[in-house]
């Protein structure tokens, strides 16, 4: 079998070397992306396009090898985040040979002057983001991150806007050794509204101090069900942690929905929701003057920007309002069917409206305006068991049974 040689393109043709040159020169068979093969349209050699079947492409390109001359075009350096890990692992690493070039992350810190010795690098090249890619970036000062088309840097942006990452801007880099060319940079919000040209990379860079001194604010992180602890709340007047991510579950938020947040508190409900929804608005409406400012303390501490704190009591308020794709209510006292109706008559085609209580009387209330109104509902209850330490063991204290009502609007 004669050896296969994988090439580095690096950022594009320019970037081979005689020795690389004289060596696609002689192939039998040219293996590559569509991009890489365009630019040898004119070569004399049979041509394969990588596809998404690499165990099938790497038995063919075993079959040519065995009497012609094989030689893969890789992006940058074949085997940083390449296909060359790929095929000399199937076809054998005495059976290749790999020529490195420029990788993409050099060349992108490059255009940007900036050196990456201290940068992390991701890749999302078909497969979907992990867990802890936002801890990633957190963790360090600048991060390279290999996107496709559907792990997009407008879908990435979406995904890391509200993560409390303010004090990050992105930097996209389109068609990079081309005539096509774009290097610039945007706030996640601007990054999460652009389709970009593919290919293209995302860096990722914290901001540098301010001109003062003063050291951007490192906001905490977004997640589902988080401690009750890490809210600025009042005389524990607050959604609990359980009961805030079935909650959430319940009204399925999605990145562009309008929510109304009525009788907000502290807020811990709208918090959690800004994780989900990035570019649409929450309306936080709270009566009461001094949880309205824990609302703007937590926007503030979790770093979230489309959250519009309310001062109202309902159901007054609403009428300056856009109409809601999701509503919750958490509660509504002695005014809950009154609330409902105002408030549901508001509610988009196909919404989603979640009401707790811990009351029997607004059990029936809230099935009953829901129902009269014509909403599809269903009712959960749930009843959190916290464990305690004693002197030399744990017991469990209950706390409240909280009852989980939903409608959705036919």
């Amino acid at each position: 079998m004669n050896p296969v040689k994988i090439i580095g393109m690096g950022l594009g043709p320019d970037d081979l070397t005689e020795r690389h040159i004289r060596m696609i020169a002689e192939a039998d068979v040219l293996v590559g992306g569509r991009r890489h093969l365009w630019n040898y349209s004119d070569h004399p050699s049979e041509k394969i396009v990588i596809g998404k079947d690499v165990k099938a492409l790497a038995r063919q390109i075993a079959r040519h090898a065995e009497t012609k001359n094989v030689v893969v075009l890789a992006s940058g350096d074949p085997l940083f985040y390449g296909i060359g890990k790929v095929f000399a692992a199937m076809l054998g690493a005495d059976n290749v040979m790999v020529f490195p070039n420029i990788t993409s992350v050099a060349g992108a810190f490059s255009r940007l002057k900036e050196s990456w010795d201290d940068a992390a690098v991701l890749s999302f090249h078909g497969k979907k983001p992990d867990d802890h890619w936002v801890d990633v970036i957190r963790a360090h000062p600048k991060t390279a991150v290999f996107t496709d088309p559907v792990n997009s840097p407008s879908v990435l942006a979406k995904q890391l806007w509200g993560k409390g990452l303010d004090h990050y801007r992105m930097c996209v880099l389109e068609n990079m050794g081309s005539d096509r060319e774009k290097v610039a940079w945007y706030t996640f919000e601007e990054a999460a509204s652009f389709t970009f040209d593919d290919p293209n990379m995302v860096v990722l860079k914290k901001e540098p101090e301010k001109e003062d001194g003063e050291k951007a604010v490192d906001h905490v992180p977004i997640g589902l069900g988080m401690p009750d602890s890490v809210f600025a709340h009042r005389n524990g007047l607050i959604t609990k942690a359980e009961i805030r991510a079935v909650t959430l579950s319940k009204l399925n938020l999605s990145d562009s929905h309008v929510m109304w947040d009525l009788g907000a508190g502290s807020g811990s409900v709208s918090i959690e929701a800004a994780g989900f929804i990035r570019t649409g608005r929450i309306f936080s409406v709270e009566q009461h003057e001094e949880r309205v400012a824990d609302i703007r303390t937590n926007m503030e501490r979790f770093g979230v920007k489309n959250i519009v704190p309310v001062t109202a009591s309902l159901p007054q308020g609403l009428e300056n309002l856009p109409d809601p794709d999701r509503i919750f209510v958490g509660g509504g006292g002695m005014d809950l069917e009154t609330i409902l109706t105002v408030a549901l008559t508001r509610l988009n085609p196909g919404g989603i409206a979640v009401v707790n209580t811990v009351l029997l009387g607004n059990v029936h209330t809230a099935m009953t305006t829901l129902e009269t109104l014509g909403f599809e509902t269903d009712i959960v209850q749930i009843q959190v068991n916290s464990g305690h330490a004693m002197p030399w063991n744990m017991m469990l204290k209950a706390g409240n049974p909280v009852f989980i009502i939903r409608g959705v609007k036919q």
